[in-house]
């Protein structure tokens, strides 16, 4: 793995020198602000919390790491320099690591620049800030297996809008299995063990503990697997 910090750097540098990095982070933080003060009403809960914040993410991570993500190897198939890429003395999974973790650390950063809104929270009263920083974890785990799961569709195609289309419809069935009405009407029709199983694999049944202040081992096992998991396909679809 002795490259993987090469691509590291020459990918995450990469996306500073593109404007399109700062029109994401900007858009980024004002729906995620957007979306606490006027859908959530932050400040009609009366409370000192970030739940009304972070309870969107799962949402706002559907639509916006897909388009952070739909490049990263459609981009690199559609000119052909994945061919000239993989002449270099790497290996594929040196190359995806080293890809994906770019990405991450950028999402990352993403997530961590909209710390105004604790101390905001802060200044109006007194948070419990260990449900703030679980939450900020939780958030940082869940974007990166929304991140696995974009790159695995991008080595899929050559063509970023297919990507971006095949990873929002991906995620959004990740989503929906842990949403009441989509559970309910799976348990209408399976038995309620697989319904449950099926609930087990959504982002949002392993998110909420985080935004409560529980740091469940198994949620961060759940994370850490489908992206373990989404990143060996990518290397099996690049390779094959």
């Amino acid at each position: 793995m002795s490259q993987v910090i090469p691509v590291f750097k020459r990918e995450f540098l990469g996306y500073f020198r593109s404007p399109v990095a700062y029109v994401f982070l900007v858009v980024f933080l004002m729906a995620a602000v957007g979306l606490a003060f006027f859908v959530g009403r932050f400040f009609d809960a009366g409370q000192a919390s970030l739940e009304s914040f972070f309870v969107f993410h799962p949402w706002l991570f559907l639509f916006l790491i897909p388009a952070a993500g739909m490049r990263l190897w459609s981009e690199e198939k559609r000119t052909g320099t994945v061919e000239l890429l993989f002449t270099l003395p790497i290996t594929t999974l040196e190359a995806v690591v080293g890809k994906y973790l770019a990405a991450w650390a950028f999402l990352s950063a993403a997530v961590v620049l909209t710390f105004p809104m604790a101390l905001t929270v802060g200044f109006l009263g007194d948070p419990d800030w260990g449900v703030i920083l679980a939450s900020y974890l939780g958030s940082i785990l869940m974007a990166g297996s929304y991140l696995a799961v974009c790159s695995l569709t991008s080595a899929l195609t050559k063509n970023q809008v297919i990507s971006f289309v095949l990873s929002v419809i991906v995620c959004l069935v990740l989503v929906f299995l842990g949403w009441s009405i989509f559970s309910e009407l799976l348990e209408s029709f399976l038995p309620l063990a697989l319904a449950d199983l099926l609930a087990n694999f959504s982002f949002v049944t392993h998110f909420e503990p985080f935004t409560k202040g529980i740091i469940d081992p198994s949620d961060i096992i759940f994370f850490l697997s489908l992206t373990g998991f989404a990143l060996f396909l990518n290397v099996v679809a690049l390779e094959r």
